[in-house]
């Protein structure tokens, strides 16, 4: 199944503007259960968790700061 060029804009912008927020508070909530580690581990635990996030979306985000593909001149 492929998604066009501005449902893919569409997807992502809802993703950035909604779900990252939603995903960060999760990730702190998620955290905050444990006991607080030293500061390094913690910020490789929040690196580790920011990096991760975008891996299901890569497909989506693939080539959005580009010009629309499917566009005529």
């Amino acid at each position: 199944m492929t998604i066009g060029y501005k449902n893919r804009r569409r997807i992502s912008l809802i993703l950035l503007l909604v779900g990252l927020p939603i995903y960060i508070i999760f990730a702190v909530n998620l955290v905050a259960l444990f006991e607080r580690p030293s500061i390094l581990v913690e910020l490789f635990i929040y690196l580790g968790l920011g990096i991760i996030w975008a891996f299901p979306f890569k497909f989506i985000f693939k080539g959005i700061g580009q010009a629309d593909p499917d566009q005529t001149e």
